[in-house]
């Protein structure tokens, strides 16, 4: 059934669709608040604490999380939202211990973490990878990612 008003409408909330930004108060963009909102990865932080992980944002928990036993791998589902979180969390470590990194977040697209160099690591990306098949290490990556 063809309903004209209907596909005008979605044509026009399509549109219309902005991105959510976090603002201070003087209107600078509040990046520890976007900092913020990404480490909260609850799925993440669940898993680790049934395995008695503590997530300190620390290269140590990043080498704690390799070793849990990957009892999601059975679940689609949830191996996908655990790699959003362990990408998020990864990115959240760089964040807040390698000097020079910050996030970039741009429309319609997954957060990056941008090194002091300029270059972008796709941190979601690299989560969803150590979820499904547990390599690389979300330790290595880490490594790796602080040398340069």
């Amino acid at each position: 059934m063809n309903i004209p008003f209907v596909g005008n409408w979605r044509k026009k909330q399509a549109s219309t669709l902005g991105v959510a930004v976090l603002a201070a108060d003087d209107g600078s963009p509040d990046l520890e608040g976007v900092a913020d909102l990404l480490s909260t990865c609850e799925l993440l932080r669940a898993q680790a604490s049934e395995a008695d992980v503590r997530l300190d944002e620390s290269a140590a928990s990043l080498e704690a999380l390799d070793q849990l036993l990957p009892r999601w791998r059975d679940d689609a589902e949830k191996a996908s939202w655990l790699g959003n979180d362990a990408g998020l969390y990864l990115g959240t470590v760089i964040v807040r211990t390698v000097p020079g990194a910050a996030w970039e977040i741009r429309p319609r697209r997954r957060p990056v973490v941008r090194l002091a160099s300029g270059r972008e690591f796709d941190v979601v990306e690299a989560g969803h990878a150590w979820a499904e098949s547990g390599v690389p290490e979300l330790s290595q990556l880490y490594a790796e990612v602080a040398e340069t």
